[in-house]
């Protein structure tokens, strides 16, 4: 790995693609919806965005689909989070680093994906790059993340990023609804 990896690294997860063999069957994807539309299940528009590879919505579908094959443990710095996340399974472990490092490629240049599912929490991110340092280590491990900023807005988003990443990584894509139904609470909550 090239040694300028500073940035952010956004472990947010996705879920379709090229599954390892036997993980991802016709049975446990489906789609949402009285009528059969809403989430999609199978083709996961949520994935793909303003400004998103395929490549890189296919690396989201795979963690997202797999999501119970991932292990994923933080740690609050005062100053950051420390994380390590893993996966046994290669293809999936795969998957990971290069999602990492990629995301990490996009921090650096201020380069936004705006997948439509994406959590508001990384607005700052791309928008205070600068401020922020980030250290990957691929080890025996996992994806070794160590994530740091001066900045206490910064240091409060990595903490909370760093939380919504675990829920997808244990609950896949209903973290994802939960996160986006909370907001939508809060903003109806904050229109009244």
């Amino acid at each position: 790995m090239p040694n300028q990896l500073r940035a952010l690294a956004i472990v947010a997860f996705a879920g379709l693609a090229a599954y390892p063999p036997g993980m991802a069957t016709a049975q446990n994807m489906h789609h949402h919806g009285a009528d059969g539309t809403g989430h999609d299940m199978i083709n996961m528009p949520g994935l793909q965005g303003e400004n998103v590879t395929k490549g890189e919505t296919a690396d989201l579908a795979v963690m997202f689909q797999n999501f119970p094959l991932i292990d994923r443990t933080v740690t609050n710095l005062p100053d950051g989070i420390r994380s390590v996340t893993l996966s046994d399974n290669a293809k999936v472990m795969e998957t990971l680093v290069r999602h990492v490092t990629d995301m990490i490629a996009r921090v650096e240049a201020g380069d936004d994906p705006k997948v439509f599912i994406q959590s508001p929490t990384l607005d700052i991110f791309f928008e205070r790059y600068d401020a922020l340092t980030t250290q990957i280590d691929v080890t025996d491990e996992g994806v070794v993340v160590t994530q740091t900023s001066d900045d206490p807005e910064l240091v409060a988003a990595l903490h909370t990023h760093a939380a919504e990443v675990s829920a997808m990584a244990e609950q896949g894509m209903h973290a994802v609804h939960m996160m986006m139904m909370e907001r939508a609470r809060k903003a109806k909550q904050d229109a009244q």
